[in-house]
């Protein structure tokens, strides 16, 4: 028997079929309220309306914490939803990863948040929900790579672009326990802090089984390029070549630090001299009392393991491929 719903798609043209095509879909948008300085709440009806406006019926999922989000965006998947949509900034990308990668569930990114480096990473459109609800209904998944850390304590978790280990994860750090002052300048106030007391450290990094100690500052592992909204600090980093970037900074005097800080935004530190890359499938990383962030959630402490899962993740972009 032929396939007669192919047949009328056929018939009554492209731009009805997409509709047709469309109208059989289902998302579940996973929303962090806290987004955006916590503009986003406003957005969960607005994007459940966006999403029925273009055929696709969607659902939103709002946990009370981290590890419920990811527990309701599991059962999505599960249920076979045909994309899990991140509706947030980077800390929401991360945890709506944690139930998608290595599956072939794709995930779709409505940027909300402050820094939205992995939107940027992927071509995506920032602070335009109109434009991201178009793409990620358009259903066509870019394959890239994903990656994995296992820290100290033997939990696994995935991350798409930067994880960074040192002086910036113990500032991210400083800033989340800051009360006061709000938005970007706790990091500021952060920054400032952590100079007074921070000591380069003695780091082992091991770069697929290449082991190499020096005192340094931080170190940054790159699936993508960016992090903390447009620092270029794994320049050269591909999020589909089956490889991650290291850039380590390694000890440097305070001064010096602050001279070439600047450059990170141009991608141009990695001229310094003081500066090194490295690039591997397996990578770890061992520091005394230092910590892990990546996608500007916190990973937990060193030592930590990173690997490169290539291909593991579909992600719904304006191309695909």
């Amino acid at each position: 028997m032929p396939d007669t719903s192919s047949v009328r798609l056929v018939t009554v043209g492209a731009t009805r079929a997409s509709t047709i095509l469309a109208m059989s879909r289902s998302v579940a948008i996973l929303l962090n309220p806290a987004s955006g300085k916590g503009r986003s709440a406003e957005y969960g009806p607005r994007l459940i309306d966006s999403f029925a406006r273009r055929g696709v019926d969607a659902s939103l999922l709002t946990g009370d914490s981290a590890e419920h989000a990811v527990e309701l965006a599991r059962h999505a998947v599960a249920d076979g939803v045909d994309a899990l949509i991140a509706a947030g900034g980077d800390g929401t990308v991360n945890t709506a990863l944690q139930a998608v990668a290595e599956t072939s569930t794709p995930l779709g990114i409505v940027s909300l948040g402050t820094g939205n480096d992995n939107a940027t990473l992927l071509g995506l459109p920032v602070k335009d929900p109109e434009g991201a609800v178009d793409i990620a209904c358009m259903f066509r998944p870019r394959t890239v790579d994903v990656a994995s850390v296992v820290t100290a304590d033997g939990r696994k978790q995935y991350f798409l672009g930067v994880l960074s280990a040192g002086f910036d994860s113990l500032v991210t750090e400083r800033a989340n326990q800051l009360s006061w002052p709000k938005g970007d300048a706790r990091y500021l106030v952060a920054v400032l802090a952590e100079l007074r007391t921070f000591q380069p450290c003695e780091f082992t990094i091991t770069v697929d089984g290449e082991i190499m100690q020096d005192r340094g500052m931080l170190a940054a592992v790159g699936n993508g390029v960016t992090y903390g909204g447009g620092m270029r600090v794994c320049e050269g980093a591909e999020v589909d070549d089956g490889l991650l970037q290291v850039t380590w900074l390694h000890e440097a005097s305070k001064v010096d630090f602050i001279r070439a800080f600047p450059k990170v935004f141009k991608g141009t530190h990695t001229d310094h001299p003081r500066v090194s890359q490295h690039a591997g499938a397996r990578v770890r990383i061992e520091a005394e009392g230092q910590l892990a962030y990546a996608d500007g959630d916190r990973m937990g402490e060193l030592p930590i393991d990173i690997e490169v899962h290539p291909g593991a993740l579909q992600v719904l972009t304006r191309q695909g491929k």
